[in-house]
């Protein structure tokens, strides 16, 4: 689930940092361009692991900052393929569940990996949301929101970044414009997808 990367970055220092112990300096500048951000392919980062090596320290004509380049080792999360991680309900729809990490919050289980057979049900405590509910052997096992849910993971993408569309002279008034936005789904940069469709799957709940 956690793999370390390394990888090397050029960044600017700026001057009031120059202060602090330049490994100090450098990790706190890593951190706040990594931390909590998705990388192509690499996963979610989670921490600056350790610094390898700095070099540089040059000034640029122009710029009062120092300019680095470091190579440094990065905690990321990025589950496999077949691997089973537990997690908690965050939505209960139609189209299936949406889990949650607490650190990670985007991943799917749609409808053909839902264990079968299966029926829903209205939440009553859930505006619009849906009750999932396997059947087995004549009895009923319905997901609730505080089981912790184990699953196995399908897939894991990392969705390109969308470009808006031109929007159509007729739809400059501003209050098209503000149903359009209310309509977007906030971008998702890593995408993990899974599975419930095998035995030991499903809220830990049912496999005590």
């Amino acid at each position: 689930m956690f793999v370390m990367s390394e990888i090397e970055h050029t960044l600017r220092l700026p001057p009031h940092l120059l202060n602090l112990p330049l490994n100090v300096a450098i990790k706190g500048e890593l951190e706040s361009l990594f931390l909590d951000k998705v990388i192509d392919k690499l996963g979610l980062c989670v921490s600056v692991y350790d610094i390898l090596s700095i070099d540089g320290g040059f000034i640029f004509p122009g710029d009062g900052a120092s300019t680095y380049t470091a190579r440094f080792r990065l905690v990321m999360f990025r589950p496999y393929v077949g691997e089973v991680i537990s997690a908690r309900l965050k939505e209960s729809t139609k189209n299936g569940l949406r889990l949650s990490l607490g650190f990670f919050g985007d991943i799917y289980v749609l409808v053909p990996l839902m264990p079968n057979p299966y029926h829903t049900e209205p939440d009553p405590e859930h505006k619009n949301g849906i009750k999932w509910v396997w059947e087995y052997m004549g009895e009923n096992y319905p997901i609730d929101w505080t089981d912790e849910i184990r699953f196995r993971v399908h897939s894991v993408s990392y969705p390109p970044i969308p470009i808006e569309q031109g929007i159509d002279s007729e739809q400059n008034d501003s209050e098209e414009k503000d149903l359009r936005q209310k309509d977007l789904k906030p971008f998702a940069p890593m995408v993990i997808t899974g599975s419930l469709d095998a035995d030991g799957l499903g809220p830990t709940a049912w496999w005590v």
